[in-house]
């Protein structure tokens, strides 16, 4: 599926994932209305919410873009009808052919792990059948607990030819209470990089491995650290954006040809309409304004692009 990702990211010249996070106070009041009447103010009137606001946007923007990152505690939170929202959410992005990054960030070990891998990238026997549970194309891991957490997830990889991004160094404030300590002198995301590229070494697509890894944007210095260390994984950079990453801030996690890193916005895209920028859409044509940021964002990423290539 790397080379899937690596193809879509050349036809489209835009490396953006756009995250699929909808809270419900993203979703317009006339969407929600309309979901309301039909299945009350319910979980199940709030998952409908989410879906139709989800295929707005994926409507107007799938042909701009090469993937999309839905991020699953936001359909948890609605339980069941929640779940059943991302799973439609999961098969209408795949239909429009477009890669889909399950933001599910497991992390266990031993038979848990290996539920985890199946559920989301792998098949499940039920009796003399095999299902693909959520049947994402990638999916987020956590790397905290060891191999023992990530050996499942490889096997499932190479099995079915999918991949994960594995958490190196996150775009949030406090990521540096654990991640920068130092470990014999080094700081651990350096050397959590290492064993991703190490775990990549047998799952090699036709440039770059099916494990990838979790740079944020917010660290530019420590991305060009990392893009050394892990030469062939590809880079999901989270933080553009509403987190305060810019296009010049991302050259550090791409590689002179301009591949290497695939750069997600979530509310940045979904909420754009919510903006000053973007604001002249209004609620009704919110999905508008999505593609509007989407074509921004792309501008902005392939003007940065131009000073390495």
């Amino acid at each position: 599926m790397i080379n899937q990702l690596t193809a879509n990211i050349r036809k489209t010249g835009a490396p953006i994932v756009a995250g699929l996070d909808p809270m419900l106070g993203y979703v317009p009041e006339h969407i929600q209305k309309k979901a309301y009447a039909e299945f009350g103010e319910t979980l199940e009137g709030a998952a409908e919410a989410v879906w139709q606001f989800n295929k707005e946007i994926v409507d107007h923007i799938w042909d701009l873009i090469p993937a999309v990152k839905p991020q699953i505690a936001m359909y948890e939170q609605f339980g069941i009808p929640g779940l059943e929202a991302f799973k439609k959410t999961v098969d209408y992005c795949k239909q429009k052919g477009l890669v889909v990054i399950g933001d599910v960030k497991r992390g266990d070990i031993g038979s848990t792990s290996a539920a985890y891998a199946v559920s989301h990238l792998g098949r499940v026997q039920v009796g003399s059948k095999t299902y693909a549970p959520f049947d994402e194309d990638f999916a987020t891991v956590n790397p905290y607990l060891g191999s023992d957490g990530i050996d499942p997830f490889l096997k499932v990889c190479k099995e079915e030819k999918k991949g994960i991004f594995i958490l190196v160094k996150t775009s949030n404030p406090s990521s540096g209470e654990f991640q920068d300590r130092l470990v014999d002198g080094r700081p651990l995301y350096e050397l959590v990089g290492e064993k991703v590229a190490a775990w990549g070494e047998e799952l090699m697509g036709e440039e770059y491995s099916y494990v990838g890894a979790v740079v944020g944007a917010t660290y530019p210095e420590m991305g060009r650290i990392l893009r050394k260390i892990m030469p062939k994984a590809y880079i999901l950079v989270p933080g553009y954006g509403a987190q305060g990453g810019q296009g010049k801030d991302l050259l550090p996690f791409f590689n002179e040809d301009g591949m290497g890193a695939i750069v997600n916005s979530s509310r940045g895209i979904i909420a754009a309409y919510k903006q000053e920028k973007y604001a002249k859409y209004g609620g009704e044509a919110f999905a508008e304004a999505s593609r509007a940021a989407v074509e921004d964002m792309k501008a902005d990423i392939s003007g940065a692009l131009e000073n390495i290539r």
